[in-house]
């Protein structure tokens, strides 16, 4: 019997505002960089919510074409929920194109591979239902914030 190949199902577009990365040097993983996470919001069918400031986003430049991201922030529904948000990423491309990322400067998404495996931890009961399921997305980053959209995996 095979197993069935499971769906995306659209859950939310984000859009991410950052402040100025914070570099900690080129140590022996790589280059460590912190990116602060200032607000932004989040639109999902039927919901809509905030991305509080305070988070940050902690980038590993692992070589030239890749880096390994970590960001860490919560959304405030418009309902007043709380939900916690872990964002693990991986973002390659050209060498070119990521030294001009790194550099805060514009890049074409469609030349850069940015795939995401967010998940999400809540109080609420309501959406208790996100911390028992898996996710996946894809980004794009731009000088001032980042653009994602996450998928549920059926």
């Amino acid at each position: 019997m095979a197993l069935p190949t499971p769906p995306l199902n659209f859950f939310a577009d984000l859009s991410v505002q950052v402040g100025t990365p914070q570099d900690a040097g080129r140590t022996v993983h790589g280059l460590r960089r912190l990116i602060p996470i200032l607000g932004g919001e989040a639109m999902g069918n039927g919901w809509k919510a905030r991305v509080l400031p305070g988070g940050a986003d902690f980038q590993l430049v692992v070589n030239d074409t890749l880096a390994e991201l970590d960001a860490r922030y919560v959304l405030e529904t418009d309902g007043g929920d709380l939900i916690y948000v872990q964002n693990r990423a991986v973002r390659s491309g050209a060498p070119e194109l990521m030294a001009r990322l790194v550099r805060g400067e514009p890049v074409d998404p469609a030349s850069i591979y940015f795939r995401c495996s967010p998940s999400f931890e809540t109080a609420s009961a309501a959406l208790g239902w996100i911390s028992e399921r898996m996710f996946l997305g894809t980004g794009a980053r731009h000088p001032d914030k980042v653009v994602m959209t996450f998928f549920e995996v059926g």
